[in-house]
């Protein structure tokens, strides 16, 4: 595994290289322009968010200094370029909203083209709640940008003077009632300008659009089934593929018999070095096909089982981290374990993560198409540039020869960064000489795509006599740094994340190790205010400084009417925290029937600035929160041998519309801050506020998925 790193300290992932590199020449390096024909385009100068701008480049490089990001054509319809993608958190219309209200166009008019590496500005990815925070405010500037210019033609046109002219509905209007159109300006006349990083932006109290409940732009394509995921797309001549992959992780091939497949009608076999593919004229074909090719595997290495993992965690990262990784986190404030022996009581417990997998509502798929040495792959990933990147490496090209489209995506939730499928389907495609569609099978996609990263977490905490916190000592051993952090007062205090090595395939997930992180943290400061006796909200309280999360904390526990009593039977927990920028407490009332654990109701109180559309993010959080369930009740990878042994949607529990309890969204909405991201920080007090909740019924378990202490 490698890790790769951006310029956020405590944001990692850990990603699976390219399995492949297969034996091409390399070919010459051209570049494709693409026309938009007459109009006004606005292009960008890099700034502070260089990440997000810049044509040029590729994954973790630096853009170029200018990019298209905004095209007004003669009809005065508007097309909007960036690299992100929608994976179905509506930025279709979170970033049509904050161009049209800086235009001053309809929603109507505007077309967003999304993560097309052929036609949008270079971007790093879809991922760490950044579209938002960084992706609006650039278009929005270029919206800007684009309407004072169209002003400025205006003015030139009329012979009047520019601050007599205003800009709304799609047209400039003068101060004696004469309008001319947007499309009217632009009409066979190309204007360009350059959107400055410090344009100036319509003040919170102007806006039209952002900040009202606006419906997703194309939402009847979804809900008519109009709408084309990777899976239904079709090519001319489109073919089908799947890749024959080992029994398990770590076996390679001794040999390989395809000639009873090689002799079926319209079936291509492909052998190159590890990478076995078959090419069928359609599903049923392929799949007698695959069944025909015979491969003997040699046998895995030993490795873990889901038990073991935890102390194979602790032994290679005390050796350096197992294979290239590498620590992080917080400097050491004071004097941690000088506190510890001074203090009236410590708490001391070491908590338990384990890998689960992202399950997708759209497993991974690609297809591939070749034509005069260059290659275009329509596929549903969080990274098009990265894919650009893999794609080009695996078949020695220039990145100008590979083309990544991303349809709208059914979920990414962090599983989709590399681009494994997009190269088999390349691959494929290129032996076949025509396009080739390969949609990985749900056992496919729970082994061969990667997994939350399991870890261990041992946290120690002091109180003195007055039950102030006087030391904190938090050691990831894994799971990753994100949300390593507290944000609790402590004056002594030290917190690092430990890289090991990784059985399993493991990378980003939503909200990262932040979830781990915030389990642990907030588990352990629910143990340390009941060991000394103090009620968890007092405590947390007491111990914060930001008012913003004691905002947040405040609501929840005043919504679910803490400390209660709540209903005989019932317990209550709760848990707070800080992610990406956004601010969330999360309260829970649950009960016991049989053993099983019964969600009664959960409030969630979430803060990320100004809100930008108040239904796409209450539809943001509450599904957070959903996914939270799985992986605070249910979600755990099992594995032995190399094998996954629960790689099914029948073995593998993910929440059902049984499991969800009423779930009360409380909103904060801060029209005096700029916008944070809402994609993540949500899910990541979920486990904890069940957890803590649960002591109410007896000591619970220092693990994920929550349960009591067997006694």
């Amino acid at each position: 595994m490698s890790e790769r790193w951006d310029a956020e300290p405590e944001r990692y992932e850990l990603i699976e290289p390219s399995r492949y590199r297969f034996d091409v020449d390399r070919r010459d390096f051209f570049r494709v322009l693409t026309a938009l024909g007459g109009g006004l385009l606005v292009v960008g100068a890099a700034g502070t968010e260089g990440q997000e701008s810049g044509r040029s480049g590729s994954a973790g490089g630096s853009p170029s200094d200018l990019t298209s990001w905004l095209h007004v054509g003669p009809e005065g319809q508007v097309t909007v370029f960036s690299g992100k993608v929608e994976i179905g958190q509506n930025i279709r219309t979170s970033l049509a909203q904050a161009v049209a209200d800086e235009l001053g166009v309809s929603l109507s008019s505007i077309a967003m083209v999304l993560g097309d590496t052929d036609l949008t500005p270079f971007d790093q990815g879809t991922f760490g709640s950044r579209t938002t925070p960084s992706m609006a405010p650039i278009l929005a500037r270029a919206a800007a940008t684009a309407r004072e210019l169209l002003i400025d033609r205006a003015a030139a046109e009329w012979s009047v003077p520019r601050a007599s002219l205003s800009a709304a509905n799609g047209e400039v209007r003068a101060a004696d009632g004469r309008t001319i159109g947007y499309g009217v300006l632009v009409a066979g006349r190309d204007l360009s300008g350059v959107v400055a990083a410090n344009t100036t932006l319509m003040p919170r109290a102007r806006w039209s659009l952002r900040g009202s409940i606006i419906r997703k732009v194309n939402g009847w394509d979804m809900v008519s089934g109009r709408h084309t995921f990777t899976p239904d797309l079709v090519r001319p001549g489109l073919r089908v593929g799947r890749v024959i992959r080992p029994p398990a992780y770590g076996a390679t091939i001794r040999s390989v018999d395809a000639s009873a497949a090689r002799a079926m009608p319209g079936v291509q076999v492909v052998v190159d070095g590890e990478f076995v593919g078959v090419v069928a004229p359609h599903e049923r074909a392929l799949a007698r096909a695959v069944s025909a090719v015979r491969v003997d595997w040699t046998a895995p290495p030993a490795q873990p089982d889901a038990t073991t993992i935890f102390d194979l965690f602790r032994r290679t990262a005390a050796a350096g981290g197992g294979g290239g990784g590498r620590g992080g986190g917080a400097a050491a404030v004071g004097d941690p374990a000088a506190a510890r022996a001074t203090a009236a009581r410590t708490v001391t417990t070491s908590y338990r993560i384990p890998y689960i997998a992202h399950v997708p509502l759209e497993p991974r798929a690609a297809v591939a198409e070749w034509a005069d040495g260059r290659v275009t792959i329509w596929t549903g990933t969080q990274r098009p540039f990265g894919v650009r990147a893999e794609v080009a490496q695996a078949f020695r090209l220039a990145e100008d020869r590979v083309r990544v489209i991303v349809p709208d995506t059914g979920s990414g939730y962090g599983g989709k960064h590399t681009g494994t499928q997009a190269v088999e389907a390349a691959r494929l495609a290129r032996a076949a000489g025509q396009p080739v569609k390969v949609v990985y099978t749900r056992a496919e996609e729970f082994m061969w795509g990667y997994f939350r990263p399991a870890g261990v977490i041992d946290v120690s905490a002091s109180v003195d006599a007055a039950g102030r916190l006087t030391s904190w000592e938090f050691d990831n051993v894994n799971s990753g740094s994100s949300g390593l952090r507290t944000s609790y007062t402590v004056p002594n205090r030290r917190e690092v994340f430990h890289a090991a090595a990784s059985p399993l395939p493991q990378g980003s997930y939503r909200g990262l190790a932040a979830t781990a992180n915030h389990f642990a943290r907030e588990m352990h400061m629910d143990a340390i205010a009941r060991a000394a006796g103090t009620d968890p909200v007092a405590f947390r309280l007491a111990h914060l400084e930001e008012p913003r999360l004691r905002a947040v904390l405040q609501a929840a526990a005043d919504r679910i009417e803490w400390p209660g009593p709540p209903a005989p039977g019932r317990g209550l927990g709760i848990a707070c925290g800080t992610e990406k920028g956004s601010f969330v407490a999360t309260a829970a009332e649950v009960s016991l029937a049989g053993g099983a654990v019964v969600l009664h109701r959960l409030i969630v109180a979430f803060e990320c600035g100004a809100i930008v559309n108040p239904d796409g993010l209450n539809n943001q959080v509450e599904g957070a929160v959903v996914q939270g369930l799985g992986g605070a009740l249910f979600e755990a990878a099992e594995f032995s041998g190399g094998r996954i042994l629960n790689g099914t949607m029948a073995r593998y529990r993910v929440p059902r519309f049984r499991d969800v309890p009423p779930i009360e969204i409380v909103l904060l909405d801060r029209p005096d801050l700029p916008s944070a991201g809402a994609g993540e920080t949500p899910i990541v007090c979920v486990a904890p506020a069940i957890g803590t909740a649960l002591r109410a019924f007896g000591e619970v378990e220092p693990a994920l998925p929550v349960r009591l202490a067997r006694r």
